[in-house]
């Protein structure tokens, strides 16, 4: 079906419910002459009279009073649904999809979702916690939540975090036994705890900079983990050093449970960014939480 179908259909309809041109036009808002030019070449495209007209009155045919009857109840529901639709707009409500990692879901989304949705009972949100890079076009996710330098460059990105930073811990029981590393070729004589990421199956290499030197540094020890809360656990338990956010272990850190070495190894970087396709036609929902994470940043 072409578009200037729904037109015709539509023009058709209202005159058939009218059976008046005059009442039509009034109706859509038109001319006569176009609403009897638009139902003419409807006519013309089926091959058959719908409305039968005088000076004085119009009168359905058999054809039209059949067409009527078939596609007026369908007309109404895409009318009903074109409104629903336009209420999202006007009203917030409805589902916001976000993918985001677990990090980014505990530290910066949810501590802010969990302040304002209860201003909004009819906003329903959807939060997939995943690590990966997501196609939320392919994946119809509203948006995404992932550090800035890992955004596609064709998508609008609005920070919403502050800076992070890793850093390097141990416990104090481990320390006293093992020389405190001062350079990342140190680290070669420690035990090291592991992470394997789950998105590509191996082991993160930690990421040290300094002075503009980058580097990244393989590292061995008795365990790996795919979870940052095992990982923290470790070394408090002084299985080793742990490269780890540091909002995970500052608490720890205050309690002297954790010493954090190599501090002028571990720089801070860019914090998280949602990321969408575009910047037109946003639901009302989408809109009121865009602006609540961006007042967070």
């Amino acid at each position: 079906m072409r578009r200037e179908d729904l037109v015709d259909l539509n023009v058709f309809m209202t005159v058939a419910r009218e059976l008046s041109f005059t009442r039509a036009a009034a109706h859509l808002g038109t001319s006569q002459s176009t609403l009897s030019y638009t139902v003419r070449r409807l006519e013309e495209r089926l091959g058959i009279r719908l409305l039968a007209r005088t000076t004085r009155q119009v009168a359905l045919t058999e054809a039209g009073e059949r067409l009527l009857t078939q596609i007026g109840p369908a007309m109404d529901t895409i009318d009903t649904e074109l409104k629903s639709l336009s209420m999202l707009q006007e009203k917030p409500s409805g589902t916001v999809r976000l993918t985001l990692s677990e990090h980014a879901a505990n530290t910066v989304v949810w501590p802010v979702f969990e302040r304002i949705l209860p201003e909004y009972p009819d906003i329903h949100v959807e939060l997939s916690v995943d690590s990966g890079m997501v196609d939320i076009v392919a994946d119809r996710f509203d948006a995404g939540v992932r550090l800035g330098d890992t955004i596609a460059k064709d998508m609008i990105a609005t920070r919403i975090g502050p800076d992070l930073r890793m850093v390097i811990v141990g416990a104090p029981e481990y320390l006293r036994t093992h020389t405190s590393p001062q350079r990342p070729q140190d680290l070669a004589s420690h035990q090291c705890i592991n992470q394997r990421m789950q998105t590509s199956g191996s082991l993160y290499a930690w990421e040290l900079e300094k002075d503009g030197q980058e580097i990244r540094v393989r590292v061995d020890g008795q365990l790996v983990f795919s979870n940052t809360s095992l990982i923290v656990k470790a070394a408090l338990a002084g299985f080793g050093l742990a490269f780890v956010m540091e909002d995970h272990v500052r608490e720890h850190l205050r309690e002297g449970k954790l010493v954090q070495v190599m501090a002028d190894w571990c720089p801070s970087f860019p914090g998280y960014y949602l990321y969408y396709p575009s910047r037109r036609q946003h639901s009302a929902a989408f809109s009121v939480l865009l602006r609540a994470l961006h007042c967070r940043a």
